[in-house]
């Protein structure tokens, strides 16, 4: 899998995608939905779509797709491998989202939890399909959430598709199984090709499985907390682990807003309706643009 693109700019949302089968644009098609890295504190979290005709089912079940999860890293890449070799009826796409997104999402001053997140990705990437040409007739995907609730939502969004969300989708259906095993791949690429965009020293890359849990990725953060600047970008920080460690060993940071004194006096009202140096919105630092950060007007 090519994640060039990602390797490029992993500082926001990367979608890709395969060529579509032509026969998926003449054919009605079943497509399924799964997710790799919801819960980890360290790296991406990607989002997939996998889809064929339904007349082409059975030739997809006979892959011998499987929950990633219950495969190993060689079996998913063998797997994804083979579908790429039967590109001539199966399609994929997916969205990469990165840690620093997720968490400016998450810490904005209008929240955007991680369910919501999600459900607009998955959303996304139906459309996705729909608006490439592929005739998509029948959509599972693994829950996140209620599954009622969820598939109520994606019902009243696609009303002319027959929709199934289900706890363990991921067991159940053989696309979704596909998807899975597309997101995996992907998301374990992107975790092991990262390109830091800090400069570190000593930078260890046994980051342990990433979970918030694992002593290993616990003592990675631990090493690699900048005591004034936080976490490198590869870490979502707003995740608790994240956050209890940044208590513990950085330095707390008070914003102050300038004194009157120290600000400029009031123009002229012609100086409002021309260009100068003064009036020139000027760009922030890009360490503040990358995370969503901008300057309090009003509490």
């Amino acid at each position: 899998m090519d994640l060039g693109k990602l390797e490029t700019d992993n500082t926001g949302r990367c979608r890709l995608n395969s060529p579509v089968p032509s026969v998926c644009r003449k054919e009605p098609c079943v497509l399924g939905v799964d997710e790799a890295g919801r819960g980890p504190v360290l790296g991406p979290m990607v989002y997939a779509i996998c889809y064929c005709p339904l007349s082409r089912l059975a030739d997809l079940e006979a892959l011998k797709v499987a929950d990633s999860k219950t495969l190993t890293e060689s079996e998913r890449d063998r797997l994804f491998a083979k579908m790429e070799e039967d590109g001539d009826f199966v399609g994929w796409a997916l969205d990469v989202l990165s840690p620093n997104l997720i968490s400016t999402s998450m810490l904005g001053r209008v929240k955007y939890n991680l369910n919501s997140l999600s459900h607009d990705t998955a959303t996304g990437l139906v459309q996705f399909a729909m608006d490439q040409g592929v005739k998509v007739a029948q959509v599972f995907v693994d829950t996140v959430g209620l599954p009622e609730t969820y598939q109520e939502r994606l019902q009243q969004r696609f009303p002319s598709i027959e929709v199934t969300v289900k706890a363990k989708a991921d067991a159940l259906y053989p696309v979704v199984s596909a998807a899975s095993i597309c997101a995996k791949v992907a998301r374990d690429q992107a975790v092991k090709n990262w390109k830091f965009v800090e400069k570190l020293k000593d930078l260890d890359t046994d980051y342990g499985s990433g979970y918030p849990n694992d002593p290993k990725t616990k003592a990675w953060l631990r090493k690699h907390v900048e005591p004034v600047f936080g976490f490198p970008q590869f870490v979502r920080f707003s995740w608790r682990t994240a956050q209890s460690i940044l208590e513990k060993e950085a330095e707390d940071v008070m914003w102050e807003d300038l004194s009157t004194g120290d600000q400029e006096g009031l123009g002229r009202i012609t100086s409002y309706f021309r260009e100068s140096p003064r009036n020139r919105p000027r760009l922030s630092h890009r360490y503040f643009q990358e995370r969503g950060l901008e300057s309090a007007t009003s509490l």
